[in-house]
């Protein structure tokens, strides 16, 4: 006879709790809300057979709730984050794959304007170059966080655009995988990064974010471009500060000078020497705020900073990309 530990009876009762509350706090049972959101979704548009495919027998999933409500504090150090993300494995990975599909990614650079070492490292790092892709359906969990109290209109607009992808015939609903909030493919886009950005860049049909590398790269580049990327710049770069430089000029919201300006105020690159002959605007980033390293940084940081308004993140970018062709 099956008798569960202790440990799993709490797991159990957690779910069931975490479920009650989800459902209590939207003011309606999930079969109810379901089928209002149905009838909504048929109003816009989705048609009867994706509706049938992708929301007939849903159900909600716990473990979705579960994860939402307990993401962990972020404590990582910077040096800690850079050595779990911008590993040595992983710069090896980047430099076979940038070799590997390097005629593709110069075509897709051309088209985007976008240097292929940055599509190669954000792939990197959202990814591992597409083995961690996320084991979620994305359709129930997506349901499962919109009918949830606490972040209901976001992912029911997730969810629409979801549902809009199958219904464009990029995907059908059953292998429409994705992390348990909804990030999908190996570039990791919400459903609306895809009606946005994603692109059909082989020409079979298709915006294909899961198995096809030109889309991937393709879809990738698209959003960068479109974000206001400058193929013709870098992201930035590692300075060192002079002694007793103003800490209220590390302000990459507000001040922004030409380099020939910080080079004027003392700040050199890393290993001493002075800064790049250019004069577009730049700012400095201290991931950890008044100590740790200091990055001067263009507007294609910023650019980055789009797709994860994360410092760690994309430094992270930045410096998987320069890896990856020796500089």
């Amino acid at each position: 006879m099956f008798r569960p530990s202790l440990r799993g009876l709490f797991a159990m009762g957690l779910a069931l709790a975490i479920m009650t509350q989800a459902f209590d706090s939207s003011g309606a049972d999930f079969e109810t809300w379901l089928a209002k959101f149905r009838e909504e979704a048929g109003k816009k548009g989705i048609s009867e057979a994706t509706l049938n495919d992708g929301l007939r027998d849903l159900k909600p999933i716990p473990r979705v709730i579960e994860l939402d409500r307990q993401q962990p504090e972020f404590t990582l150090t910077f040096d800690d984050y850079m050595k779990r993300v911008v590993t040595q494995t992983r710069i090896r990975k980047a430099r076979e794959r940038y070799t590997k599909h390097l005629d593709l990614l110069k075509r897709v650079g051309e088209r985007f304007g976008v240097q292929p070492r940055f599509i190669v490292a954000l792939w990197g790092i959202e990814s591992d170059f597409g083995r961690l892709t996320g084991g979620f359906d994305v359709i129930p969990a997506l349901a499962t966080l919109a009918h949830d109290g606490r972040r209901s209109a976001f992912f029911r607009s997730q969810l629409m655009n979801a549902l809009t992808i199958v219904d464009q015939g990029h995907i059908l609903a059953n292998r429409m995988k994705g992390s348990w909030a909804g990030a999908m493919g190996q570039v990791q886009f919400m459903p609306s990064s895809f009606l946005s950005f994603a692109v059909d860049f082989n020409g079979d049909g298709r915006k294909d974010l899961w198995k096809t590398p030109e889309d991937v790269f393709g879809s990738a580049a698209n959003y960068l471009a479109k974000s206001g990327w400058n193929g013709s710049q870098n992201w930035g770069r590692r300075v060192e500060l002079p002694e007793g430089f103003d800490t209220k000029l590390i302000n990459y919201r507000k001040v922004r000078k030409p380099l020939a300006e910080w080079q004027a105020l003392g700040v050199r690159r890393a290993r001493g020497g002075d800064l790049p002959n250019a004069s577009f605007p730049a700012s400095l980033v201290q991931p950890t705020e008044g100590k740790g390293p200091s990055f001067l940084i263009y507007g294609n940081y910023r650019t980055i900073l789009k797709w994860n308004r994360s410092h760690f993140f994309a430094l992270a970018v930045g410096r998987l990309a320069d890896a990856i062709v020796r500089r």
